[in-house]
């Protein structure tokens, strides 16, 4: 038994019945196993189920491979949250049972594990190696703190307010990739204990607090582009990057507060405060020296991929630069100045890689076979004659939903455009659908593939995925509320339209 399994078993509060494969099958992984199984069956035996059709007209049909596509879709988050396997084997699972029950192309299946998406993914989380390689990741930890202090609150402030504001101007899985390693760091000077209730507050309130803060800008994910894309398209109005920010900043900010206040209560530090931390954050930074040779250089390779990202949507001709090619080209230079070396490049954790192709290859399934576009518009019908602001909040959970199974790009292509056309004939203005979808769909608090800082908060090992589960159910209810109030009360405030 490795030691990974050893700590799930703990936090599930199964003792091991036996340390090798030919002791006793634990009762509970089994039974999920077959629950999972089980889900993917009744799916793919479901009746003929009725034909949705869109404000247009147009018939949606449920097919046997859409019918299949959600059997697979309820597999993987059965299995994904019970850990029935490493979550990179329910990954190549998802691929693995496209082509054996035909439900798509084996070679489109197995491709999506590559999309350029996953390789930004990758590219992320090498900066982060890099980071933490060059000592870079200890300057950045022993300066923060020095500055909030011995307060193991404060210390949760300075970690999240750290991470949503690099999401202002950086992906947020390039961020969370950079401060993953300090907050090991951090972690390390709070406890020599592997595993701390602080660490798992750390952790997924980083992965947290990136969400919040990347729906803010346009640089915070590749959601937003792309939703504005559809509003601009289907509205005819163009969303302006302040536009977007003077709507979004509040409600970003005030998110990162609430969920501080949150992760705090939830998972309240072991210490209220860690004494001589300062003293001892000074004396390191100080031992540290001035910065080295290949902290520039990461430094400005890091910068000037950033910089190149964020420019693609304001300079015309760099549009066409692709932002994993972009981070791809960072890596490769990391090896070429011999940053990093051969022996980092085998430490990617190809868990969480899997786990991202599975997750794309899951998400292009659901669109490819329809059931996506018949799930989206069997739900918005239900919501045709309801109340504004019942039909706003339906989009925002549907989203959210959504977007914590399937990467949140691919959320918001099947939902927006929908919701978007359906909005007029309930005199909803398309404004406020673009918004509150967008703040859904920026943070999935439940499943590790919502978005890639959940998944590399994981890599922590401080938390299992149902701790994860559990801890983001109250912080998704936190979430529709705070949109509910933004949605009927602040931004009409802020002179944002939300009836025609």
């Amino acid at each position: 038994m490795t030691d990974r399994q050893a700590r799930q078993i703990r936090l599930a509060g199964d003792a091991p019945q036996d340390e090798t494969w030919g002791g006793r099958i634990n009762l509970g992984r089994a039974a999920a196993l077959v629950l999972g199984l089980a889900a993917f069956a009744a799916a793919s035996l479901l009746p003929e189920m009725p034909v949705a059709h869109d404000p247009m007209g147009q018939p949606f049909e449920l097919t046997r491979e859409g019918k299949m596509a959600l059997g697979l879709f309820a597999l993987a988050a059965i299995w994904w949250v019970m850990e029935v396997v490493p979550i990179g084997v329910t990954g190549i699972a998802i691929a693995v049972t496209q082509a054996l029950f035909v439900i798509r192309d084996p070679r489109e299946a197995f491709t999506d594990f590559f999309d350029p998406a996953v390789w930004f993914i990758i590219g992320s989380i090498v900066i982060g190696q890099a980071f933490s390689r060059t000592g870079l990741t200890h300057r950045l930890a022993y300066s923060m703190l020095t500055r909030v202090g011995e307060q193991t609150s404060h210390i949760y402030l300075g970690a999240f307010l750290m991470t949503a504001g690099l999401t202002l101007i950086m992906a947020h899985t390039a961020v969370a990739a950079a401060i993953y390693p300090l907050l090991l760091a951090i972690h390390h000077l709070y406890s020599d204990e592997d595993y701390t209730r602080f660490g798992k507050g750390l952790f997924i309130g980083m992965a947290f607090t990136a969400g919040a803060g990347s729906i803010i800008t346009l640089f915070g994910a590749a959601r937003g582009p792309v939703a504005v894309g559809f509003f601009n398209e289907l509205v005819g109005r163009e969303v302006t990057f302040f536009e977007l920010t003077w709507y979004m900043l509040p409600l970003g900010a005030i998110m990162v507060g609430l969920l501080w206040v949150y992760v705090l209560a939830w998972f309240k530090p072991e210490k209220s405060r860690i004494p001589g931390l300062r003293w001892r954050a000074m004396k390191l930074y100080a031992k540290l020296g001035p910065m080295k040779r290949e902290e520039k250089a990461t430094l400005v390779i890091t910068g000037a991929a950033v910089l190149l990202m964020s420019m693609r949507s304001l300079v015309p001709g760099l549009e066409g630069l692709n932002k994993s090619g972009i981070i791809l080209a960072a890596t490769v230079s990391f090896f070429a100045l011999k940053i990093l070396r051969r022996a980092d490049l085998e430490k990617i954790p190809w868990n969480i890689v899997l786990l991202f192709g599975g997750a794309m290859s899951l998400g292009f399934c659901l669109w490819r076979t329809g059931a996506a576009q018949w799930l989206a518009i069997s739900w918005l019908n239900y919501l045709e004659h309801a109340p504004w602001l019942l039909f706003v909040m339906g989009v925002s959970v549907f989203i959210l939903i959504m977007t914590n199974l399937i990467m949140n790009v691919a959320a918001i292509t099947i939902c927006l455009p929908v919701a978007l056309v359906m909005a007029p004939y309930l005199g909803v203005a398309p404004d406020v659908i673009l918004y509150a979808a967008l703040a859904a769909a920026g943070m999935p608090f439940l499943f590790l593939i919502g978005a890639a800082p959940n998944a590399i908060a994981y890599e922590s090992e401080q938390f299992s995925t149902a701790e994860f589960f559990r801890a983001g159910v109250p912080a998704s209810i936190i979430l529709l509320l705070v949109i509910a109030l933004f949605v009927s009360v602040i931004w009409p405030l802020m002179g944002m339209p939300v009836k025609l």
